[in-house]
């Protein structure tokens, strides 16, 4: 496809104001990270929004954190891992990578499974590592077990910018659905069940052999720090300009996924803010969370540190706290105990201001 003929396809000129809304990757920038900026000896969970670091049957261990960014123009964050305990001799089955989901119906545009109407995808992005060599990416079509693999070469300890340009499939519809459709593994290890053969860089039916051939093993010394930001994938068979959004843009398509109710940096005895809520017996109490944005489906919800009620002034530790009554992408309802409440009533439950209340979080998730 010729380069006039993309960007025709992508809507204009090529600039950044064009080419708007074509990155379908959300935090590429590693703006936003809810859950905190320091992960230590992480493993299978994600860290900062929408990235989650994955490693299987390792010794290795690793501390993820947002890193700030003061060498690359336009970028001010990244996401860094850094290897806390080395692993020199890999096990066949072992590997460890940084992950992206996406859903189905965010993909449609790269038309995979279309036949002769499918399109190439480029997947770009900015790393800066001290651990040199050839690095692996894979992406997986979940949807129909199928797999493609890509790399990219590292020569020096700078940032450089990436592409990696993976082919049109003609097979394989994507689900045109919320659930997790594409994959995309940044590897760091593997081991050599897929260490192995040659690097297959077209899509075929889902094999570990030959999807990490060359890679490095960056678990191989507590020195080794790699860094990522600038994460983009398009349409198209050249990377464009990275599509910078606002942060309050990308903290509301991350908090489709998770969001995270906390009053951070509250005093004692400060002002806080809470939950109406209103008792229906002796001692039992509903209240709802409203989210900001439509969750991605119906969250799950954990809690902690310390609630308290507050009514007539007087403020309570409940007895119970934290179920979910009923629940859907847009609203949930919760419910507790407390001895101070009669049918009736009405009042707040907030962070507990005896005592930090900067620790009470509910926190709500629809991850993919």
């Amino acid at each position: 496809m010729s380069k006039a003929r993309e960007l025709a396809e992508l809507g204009g000129a090529y600039n950044d104001a064009a080419l708007s809304n074509r990155n379908i990757i959300i935090n590429g920038a590693m703006q936003v990270a809810q859950r905190g900026t320091s992960f230590a000896s992480v493993g299978n969970v994600y860290t900062l929004d929408r990235f989650q670091m994955y490693k299987q049957n390792t010794g290795a261990a690793f501390t993820i954190t947002q890193s700030s960014v003061t060498d690359l123009e336009g970028f001010a964050n990244a996401l860094k891992v850094d290897c806390t305990t080395a692993d020199t001799s890999l096990a066949s089955n072992e590997q460890g990578y940084v992950s992206y989901f996406a859903e189905g119906q965010d993909c449609q545009r790269l038309k995979k499974g279309h036949g002769s109407d499918a399109v190439p995808t480029t997947l770009s992005f900015y790393v800066k590592t001290n651990k040199t060599g050839l690095y692996t990416v894979t992406v997986l079509d979940r949807d129909n077990t199928r797999k493609v693999n890509g790399s990219y070469t590292v020569a020096n300890t700078n940032w450089n910018r990436y592409s990696i340009t993976f082919p049109a499939d003609a097979s394989g519809k994507l689900d045109d659905d919320n659930n997790k459709s594409l994959e995309i593994f940044f590897n760091l290890y593997a081991g050599a069940d897929t260490n192995t053969g040659t690097l297959y860089t077209a899509w075929q039916a889902a094999a570990d052999a030959g999807s990490t051939t060359g890679q490095v093993n960056f678990a191989d010394s507590t020195s080794n720090d790699w860094e990522i930001t600038g994460v983009q994938l398009e349409v198209g068979s050249e990377a464009t300009p990275f599509e910078h959004r606002s942060f309050g843009e990308e903290l509301a398509r991350c908090q489709r996924y998770y969001y995270l109710l906390q009053e951070a940096g509250l005093a004692t005895g400060g002002n806080e803010t809470g939950i109406t809520c209103c008792s229906y017996g002796a001692n039992a109490f509903f209240g709802t969370v409203y989210f900001p944005v439509t969750m991605r489906a119906t969250p799950t919800m954990s809690a902690g540190g310390s609630w308290a009620t507050r009514n007539n002034n007087n403020e309570e530790l409940p007895s119970g706290f934290g179920g979910l009554q009923r629940a859907s992408p847009r609203s949930v309802l919760i419910s507790g105990t407390a001895t101070s409440v009669s049918a009736g009533d009405a009042f707040w439950l907030e962070p507990f201001s005896g005592t930090n209340p900067n620790t009470a979080f509910m926190n709500f998730s629809s991850e993919l």
